[in-house]
């Protein structure tokens, strides 16, 4: 399939996307929010539903996106069902296949109406504050393209927000960036961003949630809690990680605070929207366990605040930050073990 390449402008059709943001999340989660609320699904309800612990060594990279996904995909790694195993929604990777036509599948994605998640380095776009000052990997949403004025319309989610257009050769720079090593932000430079794009689907329109079908997403969320596995899954995952750690932070090996630091912002958000998810329901349904348990995830959710900060200030001395790093360890462990507790109880009464 050739391209149509006479400059031209493409447009999603409708309303802009829909700025989806909560505390906690990464542009990760923010970027697929705003694509299942624009495909007519609830967010919360798609990406919150989920709750689970996988550790992979050695698969954590230096970018603000990193979630690790199950091994074993034929196709390879899915992040769309990693993100939300509950509901039929997909993700994968791609990067321009003709690069003398770098705008070819943007374009037929545009024209087919489906915005497209871009790899990008805050370094070079205007509207981020690292702008000019810091390297980092980010995501945004690409909703329209003007090859006529020279414009690519984004919508960006993350404090401080943006929605709008920006020069296509500054989003060129960020969109092909080496993104190298920057001393200003040990966790999210020396990545290549490559022009890595994600095309995100999401198949049958989810029914509406209801208690029975909320009680199955959780009960399978505590087996996966509670089940022994040959992969770093669920508390005895989680013990695993910690474990190790710890003995690295105390062999002095800054690499492990790097890669926690990453690694832990997709449990943390993960948690965090289980949390709210069961915090609402509980509300409207009138069933405080329920809320009480959300309560209890949004617990893990915040300690992991304190491992996360904890490591990112130990950078410089791992060895003087392992007690610290240990306490935090133990704090995490114990709120994990509390909220599974607590939907495993909540999850038998709906």
């Amino acid at each position: 399939m050739t391209s149509d390449v006479t400059p031209r402008t493409y447009m999603i059709t409708g309303p802009e996307p829909e700025l989806w943001y909560r505390d906690l999340i990464s542009c990760l989660q923010a970027t697929f929010g705003t694509l299942v609320a624009r495909a007519g699904a609830d967010p919360l309800a798609v990406l919150g539903s989920g709750w689970s612990f996988l550790h992979l060594p050695g698969d954590v990279r230096s970018e603000e996106f990193y979630y690790p996904c199950p091994p074993g995909e034929s196709d390879g790694a899915d992040l769309g069902a990693a993100l939300a195993p509950h509901h039929d929604l997909h993700a994968r990777w791609w990067q321009p296949a003709d690069q003398d036509d770098l705008w070819r599948e943007m374009r037929e994605a545009l024209a087919d109406d489906r915005p497209v998640i871009a790899a990008v380095d805050n370094f070079h776009l205007p509207f981020r504050p690292a702008y000019g000052d810091v390297h980092a990997a980010h995501l945004v949403v690409v909703y329209g393209l003007d090859e006529v004025r020279g414009l690519v319309y984004v919508s960006d989610a993350m404090p401080p927000a943006f929605r709008g257009a920006v020069p296509i050769e500054a989003f060129l720079r960020s969109w092909g960036s080496a993104n190298p090593t920057d001393v200003q932000d040990a966790f999210f430079s020396d990545s290549r961003i490559d022009r890595r794009c994600l095309d995100v689907r999401l198949g049958a329109s989810p029914p509406p949630l209801t208690p029975e079908l909320l009680g199955g997403f959780l009960r399978a969320d505590v087996d996966g809690f509670t089940t022994a596995t040959a992969a770093r899954t669920g508390l005895a995952g989680f013990d695993e990680f910690a474990a190790e750690l710890a003995d690295r932070t105390r062999a002095g090996d800054a690499d492990a605070l790097r890669d926690l630091y990453a690694f832990g912002w997709g449990m943390q958000a993960q948690a965090s929207l289980h949390g709210e998810l069961l915090r609402r329901c509980g509300r409207e349904w009138d069933e405080p366990a329920l809320a009480g348990a959300g309560r209890a995830v949004e617990a893990v959710a915040h300690a992991w605040t304190g491992l996360r900060i904890t490591g990112a200030h130990g950078l410089g001395d791992p060895r003087a930050a392992s007690s610290d790093i240990a306490h935090h360890s133990t704090v995490l462990r114990g709120a994990y073990a509390g909220a599974v507790d607590a939907v495993g109880a909540v999850a038998g009464r709906l």
